[in-house]
């Protein structure tokens, strides 16, 4: 089964000799229970390919399906939900509500869903645990560390059990032995391997993270390099 399929695709911004070519013919597939590491230098094409494959930007040329569906041929209201329920993104700037405590960040998702309120605080508290938050539930991001503020958008992501977990610099802003403790996190998810997930096992996540960071590409499974747009290593 494959969880990413990109084939042939293709990004420009601009016109004519002024144009960017963010990205040159990129192919690749991501498994469930997979994850791919996206490395390459800033102005590589990380991001762009990120949010092609997240549905978040669309291509010039070429083809994305993500979880058997071709991006191309779905509308907004097939888009939306697809990425609500089916897609979880960790971003580097963690994008928590400033107001919300931890936990009611988490539940977010499952409230946009409208699941019913019993479960979605056993979800959120499942969650928090397994990020190793529990005893922080009712505090506000301005009151967590960086990491642990990670460590909640990872929680919140992984809410609505998504098919696809799209990682973008997520420990861009922590010091290197927190960064290396987020990433593990990431692939404890990836591998079923957290004690304290408390939910029965399903089929695990295709993860794909995009880093420079040469210390968290050795936790990856598969490595796949950017350079001007184009994968010259995997």
């Amino acid at each position: 089964m494959v969880m990413v399929r990109v084939e042939g695709i293709h990004k420009s911004y601009g016109r004519g000799a002024a144009a960017v070519h963010a990205l040159r013919g990129v192919s690749f597939e991501v498994r469930p229970g997979e994850l791919v590491a996206l490395k390459g230098r800033s102005g590589s094409g990380k991001t762009t390919l990120l949010n092609i494959v997240g549905g978040l930007d669309t291509p010039d040329q070429g083809r994305v399906e993500v979880d058997g569906r071709p991006l191309a041929e779905l509308g907004e209201d097939e888009l939306l939900p697809l990425r609500r329920d089916r897609i979880g993104f960790v971003f580097q700037s963690f994008g928590l509500i400033p107001i919300l405590t931890a936990a009611e960040n988490v539940g977010v998702p499952l409230r946009l869903r409208r699941t019913e309120a019993r479960k979605r605080e056993e979800r959120v508290t499942s969650l928090l645990s397994q990020v190793g938050l529990a005893e922080h539930a009712g505090q506000r991001p301005g009151e967590l560390s960086g990491g642990q503020q990670q460590r909640v958008a990872i929680a919140r992501a992984l809410a609505n059990r998504p098919a696809l977990l799209i990682a973008d610099e997520p420990t861009g802003q922590l010091d290197a032995e927190t960064g290396h403790a987020v990433m593990e996190l990431l692939r404890a998810v990836v591998h079923g391997e957290s004690p304290e997930a408390g939910d029965a096992p399903g089929t695990p996540p295709a993860v794909l993270v995009a880093t420079h960071d040469a210390a968290l590409i050795g936790l990856a499974d598969r490595v796949l390099e950017l350079h001007d747009g184009e994968i010259v290593g995997r």
